[in-house]
């Protein structure tokens, strides 16, 4: 805009304001025709140049007629039909008019000049929900989080299954099918139906710290098996860029019954991972395995459809080439540098190397065992004595739980409750014999004396002793 016509602009802009009622147009028509502009152009020009006077606030601002148990009324009206199928079934005209015609709510106000009764006009209903927090956009905003963090890599895992949009094709068709969308939706269930059994599922699986991505498909469902298989895989020492290994600390997963099912308890128990089911509906509580699948959809995945895939093994090949790649290039936006590089920071302490696969398999489906403690104090487990006078609190004639120790084939551990519920594992050594089936330490009669402590029953029949 040139300086004339800025000054122009100023000057007609001050006649305006000065004249008097109803001279205005004429003003605003000359400056038209003077600067060839439309009068829309003209106001708009002027109101970029020209300075105005701040407009006087209403006495009345901030104040509505709708009082808040309408409001209310009003609101869960239009939550209750937006919660029942997803959308909104109700307008807020809709939902006013109902409730008027129920004699729920008035909704209107007395003009004081003339006493008559009107109704509260949509706008004013919608700013008056606004006003009071009530409005469906602002209750159907996510709830605050708090931010959770976790200490090193291998801390906290997140793992979690999806249901992805590919399904493997055993009828005749060869390679890994791309569901289409024409024919396969909710409208035409039986077709859903059809191929329940080649659908195909994965798993996702985080490292919190580092967030480092393990993806895993597998066929049939989400299934305490797939996900003990899948744990167990990620567990591995793969090698290469493929560096995620070691057991996890905590396992952060949903409630779902195939993630508490009883192998995944086992495997868990034995090598010591303290499993977290977060709160049931609370999706965001693992929002960052969430976010993998959306990763793993929009960067992985839709490159299937340009290159054949004739099984799932070779699906989970293509899988571990993406995984390696992304994981070492990407950036992350929480600690901006690759996902590969922060885990690689892990410590010897803290990193647990995994058992074989073998081992793990044979864990998931091996439950604690209850052995009773003898006058020796030992348990019998495995064809083997295990020496368990070191344990706390242990009695003659009492039963304890025993499991295979993961890393060490010649002690077994003891399952124990703390003093904050939660289970540990107690080291038992395994008893070794020698020649004759005698212990290694055991006393020799007339060269030395050994006693075990006395145990806790010991000591209460001592003190009822003293008493009698």
């Amino acid at each position: 805009m040139s300086a004339v016509m800025t000054e122009r602009l100023v000057a007609f802009a001050q006649a305006a304001r000065q004249a008097g009622h109803g001279t205005r147009g004429a003003i605003y028509a000359a400056a038209c025709a003077e600067l060839g502009l439309s009068r829309a152009t003209l106001l708009r020009k002027i109101k970029e140049v020209a300075v105005t006077d701040n407009r006087k606030r209403r006495t009345d601002a901030g104040k509505t007629a709708l009082t808040r148990d309408e409001a209310v009324m009003i609101s869960a009206t239009l939550m209750e039909a937006t919660r029942k199928n997803g959308k909104r079934l109700y307008s807020v005209a809709d939902a006013v008019e109902m409730l008027r015609a129920n004699n729920e709510i008035d909704a209107g106000r007395l003009d004081e000049e003339s006493g008559e009764w009107m109704p509260l006009s949509e706008s004013t209903i919608i700013r008056a929900l606004r006003g009071y927090g009530l409005h469906p956009d602002q209750l159907s905003q996510p709830a605050p989080v708090t931010e959770l963090a976790s200490l090193h890599p291998n801390h906290v895992w997140e793992i979690d299954a999806s249901l992805c949009t590919l399904y493997y094709l055993s009828n005749g068709q060869h390679g890994l099918q791309v569901m289409d969308s024409s024919k396969f939706y909710k409208n035409k269930p039986k077709n859903l139906q059809r191929i329940a059994s080649d659908r195909v599922w994965s798993y996702e699986l985080t490292d919190h710290t580092s967030g480092w991505i393990y993806v895993e498909y597998v066929m049939g469902a989400e299934s305490g098996e797939n996900l003990c298989s899948v744990l167990i895989n990620a567990m591995q020492e793969r090698g290469g860029a493929d560096v995620l290994h070691g057991v996890p600390h905590m396992l952060y997963l949903d409630p779902g019954s195939a993630n508490t099912a009883a192998m995944t308890k086992n495997l868990c128990r034995s090598l010591g991972i303290d499993v977290v089911a977060h709160k049931a509906h609370n999706a965001r509580a693992t929002g960052q395995v969430e976010k993998a699948r959306d990763i793993i959809e929009r960067r992985f995945e839709p490159g299937l459809k340009f290159q054949p895939v004739h099984s799932l093994e070779e699906l989970n090949a293509k899988a571990k080439l993406w995984r390696q790649h992304f994981n070492a290039t990407a950036i992350h936006t929480r600690h901006g540098k690759s996902r590969s590089n922060v885990w690689m920071t892990i410590t010897t302490q803290q990193l647990i190397k995994a058992p074989s696969v073998d081992v793990c398999r044979e864990l998931a489906v091996a439950a604690p065992e209850s052995r009773k403690v003898t006058p020796k104090l030992r348990v019998s487990f495995r064809g083997a004595e295990y020496d368990v006078s070191s344990v706390p609190g242990v009695m003659v004639g009492e039963k304890l739980m025993i499991t295979r120790n993961p890393w060490r084939t010649d002690a077994a551990q003891v399952v124990l409750i703390g003093d904050d519920g939660h289970e540990y594992f107690h080291l038992v050594e395994e008893v070794r014999k020698n020649e004759y089936g005698f212990a290694q330490d055991a006393a020799v009669l007339g060269q030395n004396h050994k006693r075990h402590a006395d145990t806790p029953a010991q000591t209460a029949a001592k003190q009822i002793e003293q008493i009698v």
